[in-house]
């Protein structure tokens, strides 16, 4: 996987911390990714507020990484957290709740855009709580403000990680019929809000629980209602998504700002011109045309037979202003032909 930008790495010693059964199998799961010359990976965690992001953060990586607040909202900027372990970095990034005062927060998703800047995205995953009922507004406004600022690749890319997985549901419901209930209403909101195709793979879903509650095995290792260790199944997924076909997204000025809106909005003048000359310019001088056309048939007779007057007086005007013209030349012929008959009279006398 590309590499994230600069940050500072710290042993992973929070792997100490598991049960032994627990940390064998993650430096096995891990050793695949070294077996394919994956050096790095990046994990995103997203979501609404409250449902468990931090905690999640902080049962990947074996410590308290994150600070976690049943008064307060798990985190108000992304925290980036590196841990190393045999060449192996695994970074995590956990980020501030989506959701305040019951509408997507664009501050928060503009933090998230700008921290995650030329950092590449190996898996995301999708925070909420297994149990909740229902698929409300809300929920679809979070799946599509993450679709907006990373594209639908990133759900190929994602995982849907439902905490508070140590629940009983009510009214005589078996677990695995309501996880798998509610599992399938997330999905088909993510599909709808994402725009993805009902042929493209589901996202998948893990189970986790955070708490102290959650009940153990012989090994010590936490499980949920259907035996699952869950910590080594998100891990599993996790890689097993990271290894796949899918790509990693990098995270560059053009994937966050999108396509260049003058560029695009230019193209369109040429198209909106026409149409306005043949939608509106056309039809309303064909119209004017045809009015006058009309309104020249229906004149009432009197009106066309002054006007017919009016031109024929001008053109008697014409030729009368002509003849007087010729007349005064005439005149002027006269007069000057006089005054030579009277210059020859003259030169007549001198020579007698």
């Amino acid at each position: 996987m590309a590499a994230t930008a600069t940050q500072h790495v710290r042993e992973w010693t929070g792997l100490q911390q598991f049960p032994v059964a627990t940390q064998t199998a993650l430096i096995n799961i891990l050793g695949k990714l070294r077996q394919q010359n994956v050096d790095s990976l990046t994990v995103v965690v997203m979501g609404k507020g409250g449902v468990g992001k931090s905690s999640t953060v902080n049962s990947l990586v074996g410590e308290r990484v994150a600070v976690v607040s049943a008064f307060q909202s798990e985190t108000t900027r992304p925290l980036q957290c590196s841990r190393a372990r045999a060449g192996f970095t695994l970074n995590i990034i956990d980020t501030p709740g989506l959701v305040e005062g019951g509408c997507v927060n664009d501050q928060a998703v503009d933090i998230i855009r700008r921290f995650l800047l030329h950092k590449t995205i190996d898996v995301m995953l999708y925070v909420d709580r297994l149990d909740g009922y229902r698929v409300d507004n809300l929920d679809k406004q979070v799946m599509r403000a993450i679709t907006r600022c990373f594209g639908s690749q990133i759900w190929r890319i994602g995982i849907v990680v439902l905490t508070h997985a140590q629940l009983s549901p009510a009214d005589g419901v078996e677990y695995l019929e309501f996880v798998s209930k509610r599992s399938a209403a997330l999905q088909e909101a993510i599909r709808q809000s994402a725009g993805l195709k009902k042929s493209d793979k589901e996202v998948p879903i893990c189970l986790v629980e955070n708490s102290g509650r959650c009940n153990v095995n012989s090994g010590g290792e936490k499980i949920l209602p259907n035996e699952t260790v869950w910590l080594l199944s998100l891990v599993e997924r996790i890689v097993e998504l990271a290894t796949s076909e899918n790509k990693s997204i990098l995270v560059d000025k053009k994937l966050i700002d999108g396509p260049d809106a003058n560029r695009r909005g230019k193209l369109w003048i040429p198209l909106v011109l026409l149409a306005q000359f043949l939608l509106i310019v056309w039809p309303i001088r064909k119209a004017i045309q045809r009015d006058l056309e009309e309104e020249k048939q229906h004149r009432p007779q009197w009106e066309i037979r002054a006007e017919e007057f009016r031109r024929s007086s001008g053109i008697l005007e014409d030729d009368r202003a002509d003849e007087q013209a010729i007349t005064e030349a005439l005149q002027q012929d006269d007069i000057a032909l006089d005054q030579l008959n009277d210059f020859d009279d003259d030169d007549d006398d001198i020579y007698d």
